[in-house]
């Protein structure tokens, strides 16, 4: 599948950024417009999110060789991958799996790891919004509010929230694949190989989804790993601390 990307042209190497899960290409507009300073910046929607095509699965295989297959589109033979969350998995794989494609790898705040099946909070909030009782975004937000009292994880989903034609409201990502996948999304599996080339995992502090534990699982993987932890951040590290995060993913990408 090519992926919907937008351009943020720049007069260096190429650099692709991977958004996470509910996400889309504009929650890193910020961070590319800044990169594009050096770099020749693309930030790609993955499948069943932003404007790219909805797909019947979203296995992590599917959405690397999605990547791969726009890369080749736009004429880009290789490239520094950024991803976060499910991109940063995303971002992994490619790398692992077609590793000529990948000069150099950025993941924010993800370890290869599987991580527990459980029931996500997030997942759970928007499968229970009913969304045809809803008659503004500010009604959506007082709604996911009981379940989600974070204001900014609210904030963040509701870019995604969009009024049809008809007036109703409809999620801009395929809700019903991304339930029916979530178990794959946070799976990893084994057999997966080695990445040598440079790698730098960036970490929010306040975020577990890298601990220490998890170190030695990235390292199996990326034997040239670095870790960065970016004090006071959670699992938004790069919206948290814009300015933080691209100064030291310009800092690795120029090493």
């Amino acid at each position: 599948m090519i992926l919907h990307s937008k351009h943020y042209p720049g007069p260096g190497e190429p650099v692709v950024i991977l958004h996470g899960l509910y996400g889309n290409q504009g929650n890193w507009a910020p961070q590319a417009r800044l990169l594009a300073q050096d770099y020749n910046v693309y930030v790609f929607d993955a499948r069943n999110h932003g404007l790219s095509a909805w797909a019947d699965s979203m296995l992590m295989s599917e959405m690397a060789a999605d990547v791969a297959e726009t890369m080749q589109a736009l004429g880009l033979a290789s490239a520094h991958i950024v991803g976060h969350s499910m991109g940063g998995k995303t971002a992994m794989w490619l790398a692992l799996t077609q590793p000529e494609k990948v000069r150099s790898l950025v993941v924010v705040d993800i370890a290869p790891i599987a991580y527990r099946k459980e029931s996500d909070a997030v997942l759970t909030a928007l499968q229970a919004l009913p969304l045809r009782e809803v008659q503004s975004r500010s009604d959506a937000d007082n709604m996911l509010s009981q379940t989600l009292p974070n204001k900014s994880v609210r904030d963040f989903l509701l870019t995604n929230l969009l009024r049809s034609d008809d007036g109703s409201w409809r999620w801009r990502f395929n809700l019903p694949v991304l339930a029916q996948y979530f178990d794959q999304i946070v799976d990893w599996p084994e057999g997966l190989g080695t990445y040598s080339g440079r790698t730098l995992f960036i970490k929010g502090e306040r975020s577990n989804y890298i601990l220490p534990e998890h170190q030695t699982h990235a390292l199996a993987q990326f034997p040239q790993a670095q870790l960065k932890v970016v004090q006071g951040a959670g699992h938004w590290v790069h919206s948290e601390k814009l300015e933080v995060v691209v100064r030291l993913i310009r800092t690795f990408l120029h090493g």
